[in-house]
């Protein structure tokens, strides 16, 4: 994951009233004495792998690194301004999402290339077989299936908040991600979503199971 250090800060205002930032509009409570903020770089340490596998899901494994980027660059600057009562996590998510969005547009607005691109450099880290299988089939859900899986089961938010950020009501959400559960567990059945026949490891297969026990609830 890049470092703190390697961030420019954004333009001013950008993420202001989400979860808890402050607005020009806002008043500045005082701060209780030895309260403050914790450092950004414990911010990034504390949060930073669960959010990498929030982009991981909604933007895919080959652009997850650049939205990860964007979005603590984006937080970095905005973070001085977050309440000290604020939703720190429910914050950052909301900041992916919207990174991801942004990603996604400027993808779509790019010209095709006519001349072949040259083959990428190999990834330092290949995924297996049954986590490709897992990103095609999140790939394959509509967009907000994937977005409340990624929110409340890798992020761990509510589906209150899940539905502050995708839009909806909660219940929605709830229904949103119980039917992308679904669809997940039928997918990666199928073994044809899984290269070579990979399928996934009893942990997994586990975890799908708690997962579509939660969103059901």
């Amino acid at each position: 994951m890049p470092r703190v250090g390697d961030f420019k800060r954004p333009e001013k205002g950008r993420y202001k009233g989400i979860f808890g930032a402050r607005t020009s509009r806002s008043p500045r409570p005082e701060r209780l004495p030895g309260v403050s903020l914790k450092p950004f770089e414990e911010i990034v340490a504390q949060h930073g792998p669960a959010i990498l596998r929030v982009c991981r899901a909604v933007a895919g494994p080959a652009d997850a690194d650049d939205v990860w980027s964007e979005t603590f660059l984006a937080a970095l600057g905005a973070y001085p301004r977050l309440r000290e009562d604020s939703n720190v996590e429910a914050w950052l998510v909301t900041i992916a999402h919207r990174e991801a969005i942004d990603q996604r547009r400027a993808a779509a607005r790019r010209p095709l290339a006519i001349d072949p691109l040259p083959e990428p450099a190999p990834r330092a880290r290949e995924d297996s077989g049954w986590e490709i299988g897992l990103w095609q089939a999140l790939e394959a859900l509509p967009p907000k299936q994937r977005q409340t899986i990624a929110y409340h089961h890798l992020a761990g938010l509510s589906y209150r908040d899940v539905a502050k950020i995708v839009g909806g009501s909660e219940s929605a959400a709830r229904r949103a991600a119980a039917d992308g559960v679904a669809a997940l567990r039928k997918a990666l059945r199928t073994p044809a979503s899984s290269p070579r026949g990979a399928r996934p490891p009893a942990r997994a297969s586990a975890a799908g199971t708690r997962a579509q026990k939660g969103a059901s609830r």
